[in-house]
């Protein structure tokens, strides 16, 4: 670590992953300090972000950010056109992984397997259009393309969900407004199974398959960010063909996606069909205490400085 002098932690972002941002980056200081690293924080605004980081040529940027402009191949973009060294995944990865129809198409051509989806634009979104994706796909899920942290989810399981959605449709989009392209995706009932994987060296490893339960409807902004509203089981407890199956398709996932560093990816398990469902990578996952990607590693005996260290030692 000697060759590292000075480090930028770039936290905030106007998004909706503003708080999870600055929590991510308060655990990471913590490291810095116990460390004697030398470093300063930039709450990134990405209307100033070019004029900003024009300050900080000759450090090297620790990404915290999450959400669109963290992690979704902007800012990165930036960086590597000024010249200045980046922790996590590059341009194109980043880029890639954020947006669902194009992680899908990547996945659907190396014959793993994800659930069927529609692409649709916010103004393709009525009623006339919803009842055919029900039709279809029975129980379906709608969400914004390119977003975060279960940003924007509806879940459509029955005629009545269907009907309070198109009664507040108006309202929906709006909520939407910066997001236009949108996904509608077959809805599989199974476990929610999440593998965090790193690469530090040559080798993608595979930390451990964690099992996801919540209090809430399903695993949404508060149940990912609040304690106490989600149950993670780790080990999961699912049979070990399957465990192994998990932990090999997120390395897999992590290679052709060009993910550089640490990543997660999600998974369904649907136990009927004995299937396992992909449904997307993070390129950036979060580093709070309550996070997944810690507590695997920790679960690994791998300690948080040591991914903290690992990531610095990766950069792009």
């Amino acid at each position: 670590m000697a060759n590292i002098k000075k480090i930028l932690i770039l936290e905030g972002g106007f998004n909706e992953e503003h708080e999870v941002s600055l929590k991510s980056a308060s655990e990471i200081k913590k490291i810095f300090n116990k460390i004697n690293l030398n470093y300063k924080s930039l709450r990134v605004n990405p209307i100033n972000f070019k004029k900003d980081i024009t300050k900080y040529k000759n450090f090297i940027c620790f990404n915290a950010l999450h959400g669109p402009f963290g992690e979704d191949g902007q800012i990165q973009k930036i960086l590597k056109q000024k010249k200045i060294k980046f922790t996590h995944s590059g341009y194109i990865s980043s880029k890639n992984c954020f947006d669902k129809v194009k992680t899908k198409e990547i996945i659907l051509k190396n014959k793993i397997l994800t659930p069927k989806f529609f692409v649709l634009t916010k103004k393709d979104l009525n009623s006339e259009k919803l009842f055919k994706i029900k039709k279809v796909f029975g129980k379906f899920l709608i969400k914004p393309s390119n977003s975060g942290s279960s940003f924007g989810i509806k879940i459509l399981k029955n005629n009545q969900d269907l009907k309070n959605l198109i009664n507040n449709l108006e309202d929906f989009k709006k909520k939407l407004k910066n997001h236009n392209k949108i996904i509608a995706e077959e809805f599989i009932v199974g476990k929610e199974l999440t593998v965090s994987t790193i690469k530090f060296s040559k080798q993608i490893k595979a930390l451990a398959v964690t099992e996801i339960r919540y209090k809430n409807f399903f695993f949404d902004y508060t149940a990912k960010y609040s304690s106490g509203y989600s149950k993670h089981i780790l080990p999961a407890k699912i049979n070990k063909k399957i465990y192994d199956k998990c932990l090999n398709l997120a390395k897999k996932s992590h290679k052709i996606l060009g993910c550089k560093s640490i990543a997660r990816t999600d998974f369904i398990f649907d136990n009927k069909e004995n299937k396992i469902y992909f449904l997307e990578t993070n390129t950036q996952p979060g580093l709070t205490s309550i996070s997944l990607l810690p507590e695997q590693a920790k679960y690994k005996n791998i300690s948080f400085k040591e991914i903290i260290i690992g990531i610095l030692k990766n950069l792009n």
